[in-house]
């Protein structure tokens, strides 16, 4: 593909650029590899998801190679999977040793800031991505001399996927006929659909027969007494409400047990294989990984570690994938994108003291109000679904396109 002048004057800028690519301590994993570049750090857990799923689908590798400007991610950005590797700079030689060390097969570029060299050496080594591109701009502010070089760059992606039809618009209004431009709607995290074991829901359903149920997931002892003064509130007005308690470690079963027996309340020990009776007030089982079965169960759900300070909430979309309203303090800066996604869609709601989860619980008695929540936290799932379909069957197309050819 020939040059533009402005991009041509670009690369050369950047061969003068100093070295500072660091190899990696991780050894490459063997197989096909995908890499993705995410610009924003607030969006790598969605990409890294899109990338583990297409990893899955091509050779069960389940592992992606992910990149970012910064020097660092939050442990709880990247998803069991990813490899995290710096971006390299703009510098040829530093470029060449990063992609020889990683040679991946398919680069996605999630985002609007560009970077000319990486892009152009990558684009003729494998097919390339770009998703969201917004209005595109070079990530070097010193280095934007016009316009030239963005659409010199954006030439280079095999397909370029904008997140509505205003931007496929500009998109194509500013590249050849050739570059495949398309609409695929905004990427955002992917709700993981939890398992469970049918014969106990259908035990546990049989149980309950048509009983109200909430759930108080993943809780920090601290949060149990306004779990607890609103549980009270709310058994007021109705009468058979039974909680079910998941704390967010094992480690922390004795101390919220002791709350709970301190203040009299009738328990039943799930992981003593202990049903709920029609006297049980509280279910108290011991691990996360049966939270398939209890979001399943409880059609409302508090996700703790969200009500105090420090411990940054817990994923949202697992109940609201399942059919459950979800309630959450305002702690939640670790899931802050989904928590958002969530209440705008109607199918979230905040509360941040025993008080106002007294008050949302008693409002979620309504069957009306319950099913609502339900629904709306359904059509966010399913649209999210949606896009990540569409992506990942352009990647897919790419990359047996790539193996196919001589």
């Amino acid at each position: 593909m020939p040059r533009s002048l402005g991009l041509t004057a670009y690369l050369a800028f950047a061969r003068r650029q100093p070295r500072r690519f660091k190899p990696s301590t991780t050894e490459r994993p063997k197989g096909e590899l995908i890499w993705l570049h995410c610009s924003d750090p607030a969006r790598v857990r969605s990409l890294a998801q899109l990338g583990l799923r297409l990893a899955h689908l091509r050779d069960d590798t389940q592992k992606v190679l992910i990149t970012t400007a910064g020097d660092a991610l939050p442990a709880h950005s990247l998803p069991a999977g990813a490899i995290w590797q710096k971006c390299p700079g703009e510098n040829p030689e530093d470029i060449r040793d990063f992609l020889e060390y990683w040679q991946p097969e398919l680069l996605i570029w999630l985002g609007k800031w560009l970077r000319p060299a990486l892009i152009v050496a990558s684009s003729e080594r494998m097919p390339a991505m770009l998703l969201e591109p917004g209005s595109p701009m070079l990530e070097n502010k010193r280095w934007r001399v016009g316009p030239e070089p963005i659409r010199a760059t954006l030439a280079r992606f095999s397909i370029i996927l904008a997140n509505t039809p205003a931007g496929e618009s500009r998109l194509r209004s500013m590249l050849p006929e050739n570059v495949q431009v398309r609409a695929s709607g905004e990427l955002t995290e992917e709700a993981p659909a939890l398992s469970c074991v049918v014969s106990d829901l259908e035990d546990l359903r049989e149980t309950l027969a048509g009983r109200p149920v909430w759930l108080a997931a993943r809780v920090q002892p601290e949060e149990m007494p306004a779990v607890l003064t609103a549980y009270r509130a709310a058994l007021r007005l109705s009468h058979r409400l039974l909680l079910v308690v998941v704390p967010d470690s094992p480690t922390q079963v004795a101390a919220i047990d002791r709350q709970i027996t301190d203040q009299e309340w009738r328990v039943a020990y799930w992981d003593d294989g202990v049903f709920p009776q029609r006297d049980t007030q509280v279910v108290l089982a011991e691990s996360a990984h049966e939270l398939g079965l209890w979001y399943r169960i409880a059609p409302v759900s508090f996700v703790g570690s969200s009500l105090v300070s420090g411990h940054g909430g817990r994923d949202p979309l697992e109940p609201a994938a399942l059919g459950s309203a979800v309630l959450y303090g305002p702690s939640v800066r670790n899931h802050l994108d989904s928590y958002t996604r969530l209440a705008n869609a109607g199918a979230a709601r905040i509360v941040r003291d025993a008080d106002s989860l007294a008050t949302a619980l008693i409002q979620l008695a309504a069957p009306d109000q319950l099913a609502t929540m339900a629904h709306a936290g359904w059509q966010e799932i399913s649209q999210t679904a949606e896009v990540t379909d569409t992506i990942v069957a352009h990647a897919q197309r790419l990359l047996d396109e790539q193996e196919a050819a001589p």
